[in-house]
């Protein structure tokens, strides 16, 4: 019966073939969005994945994710500092900041102050140089985050900071080294462009020393965003996480840890997690759309071979098998189908900087999704198999 199921389901070309490509686009749709989903949580920790030598990440008890931070008294590094096991320490500082270009325009920036004795926090500077060009006076390093055409600075010397009012509408192009920027009335000079990982949201980002950041933004009190905890050789992140959480009362999660707090609260807070399920039910509902009309269809026009099958003595059972199995084997091909182009197209998006990771569970969910909408659609295919009388078949009515 199996045999003549498959022989079934292909001798009719133009819907099998119909079938399989309703099917290929439901998992490629599924797979697709959970990737996507994948990829722009990865860029929503991408400050924890830029510093993967931190062990720990020590923050003020109310902070969960990178997203939302509030500043903790600089007091808290030396407490830190002071926990048995702690190998190294070194202070990083979130704020954003408004930076007027030469032309009159203005653009907000997330300011990243790293550690003045050991810079870490810096970005790496792919054949540009060496991270220790923050040590210059007033130099940052600035990185677009994932933004388009933010980064922009008049060509001509004609339009940098007139006396004639702001030159918005004047020819720019991307900022390069030595290019001068203003912030809160003071001069700072772009000494490298980097490339990190992109933001999401994206947004411009400008790395600078600790003590740089202090002096920009004077008025801010508390600086000190986040600690990052290097551990001693044989101490466990987990062990020395609790033990900074014990002697500080301050909140420390390990690299992972922390990773995913950071995913969990874009989950809850984030829109464009509402925008994905809004994508998967898209999928889902159009899969089956296609799917169960297809199947319906097929169903329902080899009634005269169920017909036959069924005055030779096969039972509703067998016939019903038949159904799922005609249904199992389009859904594990289509998946395979959906699920390669996806990678397919995946490697192409990526090198266009589109938020894009195939992670383990997306292949499975693609295939999850498609056994789904083919399981529903095959049941709705039953209900003509079921009903079928042989006799009334025959005689065409």
């Amino acid at each position: 019966m199996l045999r003549i199921a498959l022989q079934m389901l292909m001798g009719d070309r133009a819907k099998y073939i119909g079938l399989l490509l309703g099917i290929t686009f439901t998992a490629f749709l599924v797979t697709f969005a959970l990737a996507y989903f994948a990829g722009f949580m990865t860029q929503g920790f991408a400050l924890i994945s830029e510093n993967n030598s931190a062990d720990v990440w020590v923050m003020d008890p109310a902070v969960n994710s990178t997203e939302m931070t509030i500043n903790m008294p600089s007091s808290a590094l030396a407490r830190v500092r002071g926990v048995k096991g702690v190998s190294s320490a070194a202070p990083l500082s979130l704020n954003d900041l408004t930076a007027r270009f030469p032309n009159g325009r203005f653009q907000t920036f997330q300011m990243i102050g790293v550690d003045d004795a050991t810079l870490s926090g810096a970005p790496f500077l792919y054949k540009r140089g060496s991270s220790k060009i923050l040590y210059r006076p007033d130099s940052v390093i600035v990185d677009s985050g994932g933004t388009s055409g933010k980064l922009q600075t008049p060509i001509y010397q004609k339009d940098k900071w007139p006396f004639d009012g702001v030159h918005l509408d004047a020819p720019t192009r991307p900022l390069k080294v030595d290019d001068e920027l203003l912030v809160n009335g003071k001069r700072i000079v772009i000494a490298g462009v980097s490339q990190t990982i992109h933001r999401f949201p994206p947004r411009p980002l400008l790395y600078t020393t600790y003590s740089n950041a202090k002096r920009l933004l004077p008025s801010e009190h508390r600086r000190l965003t986040f600690i990052m905890v290097s551990a001693q050789t044989g101490v466990s992140a987990t062990v020395l996480a609790k033990r900074i959480e014990q002697q500080t009362r301050l909140r420390a999660r390990t690299s992972s840890d922390f990773k995913e707090d950071t995913v969990r609260w874009f989950l809850i807070n984030s829109e464009d997690v509402g925008d994905m399920a809004a994508m998967l039910i898209l999928a889902m509902t159009v899969g089956f759309g296609v799917t169960g009309i297809m199947l319906y269809m097929f169903t329902y026009e080899s009634l005269k071979q169920y017909a036959v099958l069924k005055a030779m003595g096969a039972s509703n059972s067998m016939l019903l098998k038949m159904v799922f199995i005609q249904a199992g084997a389009s859904a594990f091909l289509g998946a395979g189908m959906g699920v390669g182009l996806c990678a397919i197209i995946g490697e192409f998006v990526s090198t266009i900087d589109f938020p894009f990771r195939m992670m383990w569970f997306t292949p499975i969910f693609g295939i999850v999704g498609v056994l789904i909408v083919s399981i529903t659609a095959a049941m709705v295919s039953t209900r003509p198999v079921l009903k079928m009388e042989p006799g009334v078949v025959f005689s065409g009515r």
